[in-house]
C-alpha cells in the first residue's frame, strides 16, 4: 500500500489519510442533500420533476465512484461529486428548455468533450501555461471563496437590508445553530494552533453531537438543509432508476444546433475551468505541486474528471466535478489517493445509510471550510505584489470569486487581466499562445447574452 499509494515518500502517514478521508467527507456530505433539492426542485419543459429519493442515491452512487478512480489512478486526495453551479445551470438554464433526459444528455456531450482534450492533452497543455503566481492566486482565491460558503451556510452571514450582505440575520447573531457554528470555528482554530491531529475532523464530530443535544433539548430550531436529529432507520434500500435515464441527441431536435453548441460550450467553459482551479489550490496545500507549479498526473486527473462528467450526465444528477472541500481532508494530513478510498467508501456507505449522513448539520460542517479558507490563504504571501503585471491580476482573481460566487468567474476576469496588461506593455509574446485563447473564450463567456442576442436567441 505504502509503495502503491508513496504515502511515506509524501511525508504522509496511513492514520492522516484515513482521516483526511473522514473530513472530506463529512464536508462534502451535504451535497447528498443539496443536490436532490437543486434538481428535485426544477421542472423541465414537460413540467416534470426528478425523484428525490433516486436523486440521493444516484448523487452517492457517482461521487463514490468517481472519487475512487481518481485515487486509484491519479493517486491525488481530491474528491469528485455533482458539481455545486453546475447542477443549477443544468436545473434552471437546461431542463426549462428541454427534457431531463435530453439535458442530461448535453452533460454527457460535455463530458465527452472534456475527454477528448484531456486524452490530446491539450486541457493538461493550458494548465501547464498558467503562470506559477496566477496559479496562487487562484488558490488564495478559492480560500476566500470557500470560507465565505461556510459562513453563509451557517447563517454567520446573510443578504442584509440595504447593504449585499451583513452579521447574521438583522445585522446580529440570533438562534443555535449560529452558536454551534461560532462554537465550531473557534474549537477548529484553537486546535490547529496547537497542532492538534484530526483538528478538522473532531470540530465536525464535536459539534454534530452538540447539535443533537441542542436539538432534542428545544423545540422549533431551523437548521437549514439537514436538521441533527436521529433517524427512524438508519438504513434505507437505494434506488437507481434514474442511471441511465439520458437521451445524447434528443436536445438537438428539441431546441436545434446553434442553442446546444452555445449551451454545451457554456457548461463546459464551467465545469473545465472550476476543475483547474480547484486541482491547483488543492495540490498546492497539500504541497504537491513540483518546482514549475505543475499538478502531479495531471493527465490522468484531467480525464477521470472528464469520465465523471460523463457519469453524472448518465446517471442524471448533473457534472460531477473535483470538489475544493478535498481541502479539509489535505488540512488534516491528506497527501495521497488513499484517502480518496476512504471518502469513496464513505460515500459507497451512504448509498444505504443516507439518514445517518444527514445527521450533520452544515452549521457543523462550515467551520472546516472557513479554517481551510485560512490554510489556502496562506500562499498570498508567495505572490509579487511589485510586480503590478502580476499583482493586479491576481488581485482580480482573488475579489471576483467571492464576490460573484463563482471560481470560474474568478478565473476568467484574472486570465484577461493578465493578457491584457502583457499586451498594452509590449510583452504580448510572452503569454503562451494558449493563455491567448483561453482569454478569448472567456471574454465570449462574459459577453454571452450579447453574444446570443447578435445570433437572434433571444
Amino acid at each position: 500500500m505504502d509503495r502503491f499509494f508513496h504515502i511515506s515518500a509524501r511525508g504522509s502517514t496511513l492514520g492522516r489519510e484515513i482521516r483526511g478521508g473522514f473530513a472530506t467527507f463529512f464536508t462534502m456530505a451535504y451535497i447528498l442533500v443539496l443536490n436532490p433539492i437543486i434538481l428535485g426542485g426544477a421542472q423541465d419543459i414537460n413540467g416534470n420533476q426528478l425523484d428525490f429519493g433516486q436523486l440521493v442515491t444516484a448523487t452517492a452512487l457517482v461521487a463514490a465512484v468517481m472519487t475512487i478512480l481518481m485515487g486509484v489512478t491519479a493517486n491525488l486526495p481530491l474528491a469528485l461529486a455533482a458539481g455545486l453551479g453546475l447542477n443549477a445551470m443544468v436545473a434552471y438554464g437546461l431542463a426549462p428548455l428541454m427534457t431531463w433526459p435530453e439535458a442530461m444528455g448535453l452533460v454527457v456531450l460535455e463530458g465527452i468533450l472534456i475527454c477528448v482534450l484531456a486524452a490530446t492533452g491539450l486541457r493538461e497543455a493550458i494548465m501547464h501555461a498558467i503562470p506559477l503566481p496566477l496559479k496562487q492566486a487562484i488558490g488564495v482565491g478559492i480560500g476566500m471563496f470557500i470560507a465565505f460558503i461556510g459562513l453563509v451556510n451557517a447563517g454567520f452571514v446573510s443578504p442584509g437590508d440595504g447593504t449585499p450582505v451583513e452579521l447574521g440575520s438583522g445585522g446580529s447573531l440570533s438562534g443555535w445553530p449560529v452558536l454551534v457554528f461560532c462554537l465550531g470555528l473557534l474549537l477548529t482554530f484553537v486546535l490547529l494552533a496547537r497542532g492538534a491531529k484530526g483538528a478538522i475532523l473532531i470540530s465536525i464530530v464535536a459539534m454534530t453531537v452538540l447539535a443533537l443535544v441542542i436539538e432534542l433539548a428545544a423545540d422549533g430550531i431551523e437548521w437549514g438543509l439537514t436538521t441533527p436529529e436521529v433517524p427512524e432507520s438508519l438504513v434505507a434500500a437505494p434506488d437507481f432508476g434514474l442511471v441511465g435515464a439520458f437521451s445524447l441527441f434528443g436536445a438537438f431536435g428539441t431546441v436545434g444546433l446553434i442553442t446546444v453548441v452555445l449551451l454545451v460550450f457554456t457548461l463546459f467553459l464551467t465545469d473545465f475551468f472550476d476543475t483547474m482551479g480547484t486541482a491547483v489550490a488543492v495540490t498546492s496545500e497539500a504541497g504537491l505541486l513540483d518546482e514549475r507549479g505543475r499538478v502531479p498526473r495531471l493527465g490522468r486527473l484531467l480525464f477521470v474528471d472528464g469520465v465523471a462528467t460523463v457519469a453524472g450526465g448518465a446517471a442524471s444528477v448533473s457534472s460531477n466535478t473535483s470538489y475544493i472541500e478535498s481541502a479539509a481532508g489535505v488540512g488534516e494530513g491528506a497527501r495521497t489517493g488513499l484517502a480518496n478510498l476512504v471518502t469513496g467508501g464513505l460515500f459507497a456507505l451512504a448509498l444505504f445509510f443516507a439518514p445517518l449522513a444527514a445527521m450533520v448539520p452544515s452549521q457543523a460542517a462550515a467551520p472546516a471550510l472557513v479554517a481551510v479558507g485560512f490554510l489556502m490563504m496562506t500562499q498570498v504571501g508567495r505572490i509579487d505584489w511589485a510586480r503590478y503585471d502580476i499583482a493586479i491580476p491576481a488581485f482580480v482573481t482573488i475579489i471576483v470569486m467571492p464576490f460573484t460566487f463563482s471560481i470560474t468567474n474568478g478565473l476568467g476576469a484574472g486570465f484577461v487581466t493578465f493578457v491584457l496588461l502583457r499586451a498594452v506593455s509590449g510583452r504580448a509574446r510572452s503569454v503562451h499562445w494558449l493563455l491567448w485563447a483561453v482569454a478569448a473564450a472567456f471574454v465570449v463567456y462574459f459577453a454571452i447574452d450579447p453574444v446570443e442576442q447578435l445570433l437572434g436567441l433571444r
